[in-house]
């Protein structure tokens, strides 16, 4: 990886575009230390300082790398365009004009992409609404008493949401221009960035409340869980396909080898931020109900709201199977890959072509995605247990969401700097 970079940097076109990525970084990490306008800072740190970073957002603050709770500009981070992403890959099963639009090619895609920006906007300012809301409340921090912003007039209010509303505006735009000039997919170098942001001092937070025992033993096994995740992230199984010789005109067509690659982890992080979403409606229930005595209450509060519950953590467990399963049923259509090799005259071998073929991808789909799905699953639960264990806080550093992400984008990000390497030095394939 190292070696990537370094030759990356000795290439005058790659190195323009590696310091553009970074300076995009830059701007980016300083919108996330920039308060929003309103914000008490000095109260807003007091209170950072006194409670620690649990609770209904710690997902929303992991994709926001410590912005959300400082009431940033920045504060919603890269979650809104994720959950409008998200949302609109759903619907393109379901609604036919989008799946219409889809068929089109890059014309529909690019229409799909714009639908995901408006969303992405509403979301923002929901989410905007719902935040500044809480700190004008005070619920925001709720084992601090000190007012989080200077002034809950409507006025602030309203300047707090419009500005949050258009920093996540500003994101998207910073992530397009790393993909249009940088290298790798903006978006997910954004969530890297936010996501590495928090993993030092969360790694050091380890070392301070449990000692250099505890932190050697965390980072053994953090290494540990960092070479499995690359292991079932490259992995995949290869179904051969073979292209039967045509004759179209004078010329012959065809006749060449091929695979089709399916993933282990087909489903990506996906699975794994749909059951966190899912399982932090509880806790907002008790947050919006506090001070409630009823018995639905103190269930939710004893058993969904910490994570440290086994019945916590096996109904989080079985949630990312069952979505891991839903997700590749809906991205991963064998009756349409079947029809697409029939068209062009493809073929598994030993497979016969048309419903015998989309019958073996259905199969083989379904097989691939058990190991998959136990896989984020399991690593998934490693920060919950940690939890219980070693008593880390709940974005214990290695494992769940935040390995994921850093492994899955480091590895992509250098696969594409190393194919434009290979571009850009054919010579060597030539001699």
């Amino acid at each position: 990886m190292l070696g990537a970079f370094a030759n990356a940097f000795r290439t005058p076109d790659l190195r323009r575009k590696l310091l553009f990525v970074l300076l995009i970084i830059a701007i980016f990490r300083l919108g996330s230390q920039v308060p929003a306008p309103g914000v008490n800072v000095a109260n807003v740190q007091q209170c950072l300082a006194d409670v620690e970073n649990q609770g209904i957002y710690t997902m929303i603050n992991l994709f926001s790398g410590g912005a959300l709770l400082q009431l940033t500009i920045f504060a919603l981070g890269i979650m809104p365009y994720i959950t409008a992403s998200i949302i609109l890959q759903l619907l393109v099963v379901v609604i036919p004009r989008l799946e219409a639009l889809k068929a089109e090619g890059q014309a529909g895609q690019t229409k799909i992409t714009q639908y995901t920006r408006y969303l992405t906007l509403g979301l923002a300012l929901l989410q905007a609404t719902g935040i500044v809301a809480l700190a004008r409340s005070g619920n925001l921090l709720t084992q601090c008493d000190l007012n989080l912003l200077h002034s809950d007039s409507t006025g602030t209010f309203l300047m707090m949401v419009i500005t949050m509303t258009a920093g996540t505006a500003v994101i998207m735009w910073l992530g397009e221009l790393i993909t249009d000039r940088g290298i790798g997919n903006g978006m997910s170098i954004l969530i890297f960035t936010q996501v590495i942001a928090t993993f030092p001092s969360s790694l050091w937070q380890v070392q301070v409340t449990q000692g250099w025992v505890t932190f050697g033993i965390v980072m053994a096994i953090g290494l540990a869980i960092i070479a499995a995740v690359i292991f079932i992230e490259q992995a995949q199984r290869r179904i051969p396909v073979q292209y039967a010789r045509r004759m179209v005109g004078r010329k012959m067509f065809g006749g060449s080898s091929t695979y089709i690659p399916l993933k282990v982890n087909q489903a990506g992080i996906i699975p794994v931020i749909f059951a966190s979403s899912l399982l932090y409606l509880p806790a907002m229930l008790v947050q919006f109900n506090q001070g409630s005595s009823n018995a639905v209450m103190t269930f939710i509060n004893d058993y969904f709201v910490t994570g440290d519950h086994p019945l916590y953590m096996t109904i989080y467990f079985l949630l990312i199977i069952f979505f891991a399963y839903f997700y590749v049923s809906i991205t991963f259509n064998p009756q349409e890959v079947a029809d697409n090799m029939k068209k062009y005259g493809g073929f598994i071998p030993g497979i016969r072509a048309g419903k015998p073929t989309e019958n073996y991808l259905a199969y083989v789909i379904s097989r691939i995605t058990f190991p998959g799905a136990l896989y984020l699953g399991i690593i998934s639960l490693i920060p919950l247990v940690a939890f219980v264990l070693i008593g880390a806080n709940q974005n214990f550093p290695f494992g769940g969401t935040s390995i994921l992400i850093m492994v899955g984008v480091a590895l992509d990000t250098v696969k594409q700097i190393e194919s434009q390497l290979q571009q850009r030095n054919y010579e060597g394939f030539l001699n």
